[in-house]
C-alpha cells in the first residue's frame, strides 16, 4: 500500500482470521489481532491459523466467498489507514482468473463502501483483479534487475503460494493464456509432506501451522517431545516429492508453444523450495528470485495499482 508518487510500504502477517472467540484466552488479549466485524461478529485476523480452536481454514476454489476471505480484506483496509482508497489491486489463482466472470464478481463485491469495524468505515473507488504471479513480474520489472528480456522475451512466472502454484507465460509484456495454469500441489501439500516426514522419524507429528509459522519468521527449527527439530532437511525432502507434480502440469502447459522460454522467475513464500526443481526443468534459462519473494506479489500489485 501508499501513495501513487511513493514506495509501496509491505508487511508479512499470519493469514489466520476466524471468529474472535475461538481464539485462546490469553491470545485474546494481545494487541497484535486485528479485529473486524463480518455479518455483525467480532472476528480475529493475522493471527497464527493453529492458535484457533475448533476451527478449519479454508483451502478449496471458492475461498474468495468466505467468511475469512472477507475478514482478511477488511483487516487489509485497517492496516491502510486510509478513509478512501482510490485502487485496490489484488490476484487470484491463475484457473480462477481465466474465468471473467469469476474475476468481475470479486472486483464487485470489494467495490464500495465497506464497514471494518464498529466505529471505522473505507471505501474501495476501484479493484482490479490480476492474476497472482503477476505482482511478481511487475516487481522485478520496476527495480530493473531483469534486463530488456522482461520486456521482450518469453518469462515464466512461478508462483508457489498456500493454496496453489500459479503460473503464467509472458511475452512482450502479454499474457499468453493458454500456457498458464494452476496446480494445487502446494505450499499446503508441500508442507503436510514434512509434518508427515518429521512424524515418521521422531515419533510425533507437528501441526502444518508450526511449520508454516516457522518459516514465516525466519526459524529454523520445531518443538517435538520438548526437542528442537531442524526443519530444513524435512522441507527438501518434501519438495523433492511434491514440487515436480505441480511443476509436471505446468511443462505440459507448454507443449503447445512453439517457441522457448527465455527466462523463469520464482516469486511468492515457497520460492527458495521450488526453486531446485525449476532449475533442472529450464537449465539454460536464467533464473530471477526476487528479493523476499513473499512480498514481491504486494509490491508488484502497489505498482499496477499506481499507474
Amino acid at each position: 500500500m501508499g501513495l501513487p508518487d511513493g514506495k509501496p510500504e509491505v508487511s508479512l502477517h499470519p493469514a489466520g482470521a476466524a471468529p474472535a472467540d475461538r481464539l485462546p484466552e490469553s491470545l485474546g488479549r494481545q494487541e497484535n489481532a486485528l479485529r473486524v466485524i463480518v455479518d455483525g461478529e467480532s472476528w480475529a485476523v493475522g493471527v497464527n491459523p493453529g492458535k484457533f480452536s475448533q476451527w478449519s481454514r479454508s483451502l478449496h476454489g471458492d475461498y474468495v466467498q468466505t467468511p475469512s476471505y472477507w475478514a482478511l480484506f477488511l483487516a487489509s483496509l485497517l492496516l491502510s489507514g486510509r478513509d478512501k482508497v482510490d485502487a485496490l489491486v489484488t490476484g487470484l489463482p491463475v484457473s480462477q482468473w481465466l474465468d471473467v466472470a469469476k474475476r468481475e464478481a470479486l472486483a464487485l463485491n470489494l467495490t464500495g463502501r465497506h464497514q471494518i469495524t464498529p466505529k471505522r468505515e473505507a471505501e474501495v473507488a476501484a479493484v482490479r483483479v490480476v492474476p497472482q504471479p503477476i505482482g511478481g513480474y511487475l516487481d522485478l520489472l520496476w527495480s530493473g534487475h531483469g534486463g530488456s528480456v522482461l520486456e521482450e522475451g518469453r518469462v515464466l512466472v512461478i508462483d508457489p503460494g498456500f493454496f496453489s502454484v500459479d503460473w503464467v507465460l509472458i511475452e512482450e509484456g502479454d499474457i499468453r493464456r493458454a500456457s498458464s495454469g494452476t496446480s494445487l500441489e502446494a505450499m499446503s501439500v508441500l508442507l503436510d509432506q514434512a509434518s508427515r516426514l518429521i512424524a515418521d522419524e521422531h515419533g510425533g507429528s507437528v501441526p502444518v501451522e508450526r511449520i508454516e509459522e516457522a518459516l514465516r519468521i525466519g526459524k529454523g527449527h520445531v518443538l517435538l517431545f520438548g526437542r528442537t527439530v531442524e526443519i530444513q532437511p524435512y522441507l527438501n525432502q518434501a519438495a523433492e516429492r511434491v514440487a515436480p507434480v505441480a511443476l509436471e502440469s505446468l511443462r505440459r502447459s507448454l507443449r503447445q508453444e512453439s517457441g522457448s522460454v527465455d527466462a523463469v522467475l520464482l516469486t511468492g513464500g515457497g520460492a527458495a523450495l521450488y526453486e531446485p526443481v525449476a532449475k533442472s526443468l529450464f537449465p539454460d534459462c536464467k533464473l530471477h528470485v526476487p528479493d523476499r519473494p513473499e512480498l514481491a506479489n504486494a509490491r508488484g500489485f502497489y505498482r499496477y495499482g499506481a499507474d
